[in-house]
């Protein structure tokens, strides 16, 4: 295929889709003049283009639209269904010749000459406001009409405009609008911007290409990192190639990155098509199409938003009259909502349905011989949702061109967890149901802890990271917990459902701690242990490490089929050591461990413990910084990094760090930095914390714990103290976040120097 018209196809297919989007929109808006031109300036550039290229087939269809459009536009027609059907139709029979072009390098005429006879009739015919009420059945069978009577004198100003027969007229007797060029647009007549001019088509092949490049390129990035870090000679060397690292991964991703409105536009047409096909009133709502995600897994997801959108409009949304008679709106709602959540994209499909009744869905697993009725009694509403996922599961009564085969929902669930995806539920039956797939924003690179055990380091993905805990070896036989045979944590008033990767590694380990039933001392390790807290999948844990290493950016690499089968295990990467490390899955680890759906942790004295904390008001980090002690908000506070001395630059007399391809202020009146200089080796504890639209960090010599801190009121009067709170039974500062001075935006001074 020469490259003129590969070029035409895409432009084509592109324009087909914003007449797709813009015709589901003009059934509601039948008279908005910007929506008609829009899919005018489709069909006319199709028609326009072809004329050169030599495909006539294409030429006549769009003719034959073009003129029924330009009745819409000049007003002398309004779009009701029958019209917008028709141009649907019209629409599919184009991007079926299109795709027949880019296949066979032919319009295969031959084979529907006949169908392309009768849409053409159709299109004649509904240029009469008459013929316009007609409704199509939209099976793809037209009705065959006369033509249209010729009026003797066009141009008439009293009579009707004459429609000619595309095959035998030159041009439409129709007076023409101006053509829809990029140079001018045919409403204002105004020179507008070409769109060659300021994008660049490039093929995903090189950009995956470009991707994989990145990826060794952050590998070798942190293996030169590691190996100059006590070299003074190659510290602004490493500084640098850090930065433009980072900025190369960023800028590779935005170029990946797509909308989800791409997924979403085609939506509309689907649920306009269904809801008629199932006698059904529904409104579809679009919330954050702008939201961006890679363009690999955007395509993932397509079929899983279709069975999701399928099955809110089958199974969900009632029929009008049960709604009206449940004293709801005969009209449901069906909403598509896309939202980022630190290193993920959510997409929620919610409707306000019927719900699903957990009852039903056990019998319904029971009778489909999905599960045992001794099992199906010992799971709660939570798990029982999980089983609509399971293949085979359906709660159709008979087999439909819709649904009732069992294999929709399976499809969503194993397609999100081909790319490192998840899928949850939440239903309240008469309320309605939410589906929300957790999609990573990309498979590539992504920023994980190095955690170790068993003398191996692992990656562990920080996304599902929320806080780190250190034990000290005095501290483990008594602050670990046993219950029925299951460690456990208490935080913050919870106790934490502990899981040992030593033990998961090594089940002789753990079968011989559980043996125990205690934390008898010669089963607790005697060094320091750190509990990373997970939350995967609405699953929240303890996982017991034995060392941290710093955070870093992972290239994620696939694994063998043998690795992939251990269950607990996502990926590979190399380390910036040159080490070799598996990434470790928190949703299987926890599915391995047997914790349970939702919120796991255990209250400890709930109802005293709730009436301590609300009387003791907000909660803080308590940190150490020099010899003093302060409390950060822990609602402001993002993470924590304990990172290198050599990574902090300055601008001026600001210490700033490069976090994650963005310029972080460090504040340090504490004097952290300045006692630590002295030392090329020593590290830093930074808490990131966010500050208004804006991130600040703080350097802090410890992190010492998280409690709920108490009010103070000044003496001989009620007048709250403003800038301290009563925290461990100390009088403890309060770090004004707001007080932190913003960077100069004029400042440019050069990475790793002073500038005055």
């Amino acid at each position: 295929m020469d490259e003129l018209t590969r070029e035409f196809l895409i432009e084509s297919q592109e324009g087909l889709d914003r007449m797709e989007r813009c015709l589901t929109d003009l059934e509601e808006r039948p008279h908005d003049t910007e929506l008609l031109a829009d899919i005018f300036r489709s069909v006319h550039t199709i028609k326009g283009t072809t004329g050169f290229l030599g495909f006539r087939r294409l030429e006549k269809l769009a003719h034959a639209g073009e003129n029924l459009l330009g009745l819409l536009r000049d007003g002398k027609l309004s779009a009701n269904q029958s019209i917008i059907t028709g141009l649907l139709q019209l629409m599919d029979s184009l991007r079926g010749i299109l795709r027949t072009i880019e296949l066979q390098n032919n319009e295969g005429e031959a084979e529907d000459a006949h169908l392309d006879a009768a849409l053409i009739a159709r299109l004649r015919e509904l240029q009469h406001p008459e013929a316009a009420a007609i409704t199509l059945s939209g099976r793809g069978q037209f009705a065959e009409a006369e033509p249209p009577v010729q009026l003797a004198h066009p141009a008439s100003r009293t009579s009707p405009p004459a429609i000619p027969d595309p095959e035998t007229a030159p041009s439409p007797a129709v007076p023409e609008a101006p053509a829809a060029t990029p140079e001018q647009s045919p409403e204002t007549g105004k020179p507008k911007a070409a769109a060659s001019d300021s994008t660049l088509r490039v093929d995903v092949v090189l950009l995956n290409r470009m991707m994989n490049l990145v990826g060794e390129l952050v590998l070798t990035r942190n293996q030169i990192l590691q190996a100059t870090a006590l070299d003074p000679n190659f510290t602004m060397l490493s500084r640098r190639l850090d930065m433009v690292t980072a900025d190369l991964r960023e800028s590779v991703m935005k170029a990946r990155m797509q909308p989800v409105s791409n997924v979403f536009s085609k939506f509309p047409r689907i649920v306009r098509d269904l809801s008629q096909l199932l006698n059904r009133k529904v409104r579809l709502v679009m919330e954050g199409q702008e939201t961006e995600l890679d363009k690999s897994l955007l395509e993932a997801i397509k079929d899983p938003l279709t069975h999701a959108v399928r099955n809110s409009l089958d199974h969900g949304i009632e029929m009008p009259e049960v709604r009206a008679a449940a004293g709801k709106d005969p009209e449901g709602t069906l909403k598509l909502r896309a939202y980022q959540e630190g290193s993920h994209v959510l997409i929620e499909v919610s409707d306000d349905g019927a719900g699903i009744g957990v009852e039903r869905v056990r019998n319904k697993a029971i009778e489909r011989g999905l599960i045992t009725p001794q099992r199906a009694a010992q799971l709660g509403e939570r798990d029982l949702l999980q089983l609509i996922f399971l293949p085979g599961f359906s709660t159709a009564e008979a087999i439909t061109n819709v649904s009732g085969r069992g294999v929709g929902m399976d499809v969503v669930r194993t397609n999100v967890e081909k790319i490192g995806g998840k899928v949850e539920i939440d239903s309240r039956p008469g309320q309605g149901t939410t589906l929300r797939l957790r999609i990573p924003l990309t498979l590539a690179i992504i920023p994980a802890l190095i955690v170790r055990s068993l003398g191996q380091s692992f990656a562990l993905p920080q996304g599902a990271l929320s806080e780190l805990v250190h034990i000290a070896p005095e501290q483990a036989a008594t602050v670990i917990e046993w219950l029925e045979g299951t460690p456990l944590y208490r935080l913050r008033g919870q106790l934490l459902p502990l899981i040992f990767l030593d033990g998961l590694l090594s089940p002789g380990l753990q079968s011989t701690r559980l043996a125990a039933l205690s934390p008898a001392e010669e089963f607790l390790p005697q060094r320091d242990q750190f509990i990373a807290v997970l939350d995967a999948d609405g699953r929240r844990y303890g996982l017991v490490v034995d060392g941290l290493a710093d955070p870093e950016e992972i290239v994620v690499k696939p694994l063998s089929t043998v690795l992939k089968s251990i269950g607990i295990y996502s990926g590979a990467t190399v380390l910036g050591s040159g080490d070799l490390a598996l990434i470790l899955d928190p949703g299987s680890i926890a599915t391995r461990a047997g914790i349970a759906m939702g919120k796991v942790d255990v209250q400890v004295g709930a109802a005293m413990e709730d009436e301590e904390e609300a009387a003791t008001g907000s909660r803080y980090l308590l940190v150490e910084a020099g010899q003093r002690r302060a409390a950060v908000p822990l609602d402001d506070v993002i993470r924590i990094e304990r990172i290198a001395f050599s990574r902090v630059e300055y601008i001026g007399h600001r210490p700033v760090l490069n976090f994650q391809g963005q310029l972080l202020p460090i504040e340090d009146s504490a004097g952290v930095l300045a006692s630590a200089s002295g030392d090329p080796a020593a590290e830093i504890i930074v808490v990131v914390c966010r500050e208004g639209n804006r991130q600040v960090g703080i350097a802090v010599s410890h992190v010492l714990d998280v409690g709920a801190g108490g009010e103070l009121f000044e003496a001989g009067s009620q007048q709250p103290a403003s800038g301290v709170t009563l925290l461990n039974d100390h009088v403890t500062g309060i770090v004004d976040l707001g007080a932190i001075q913003p960077l100069p935006i004029a400042a440019h001074a050069e990475p790793g120097h002073h500038s005055e």
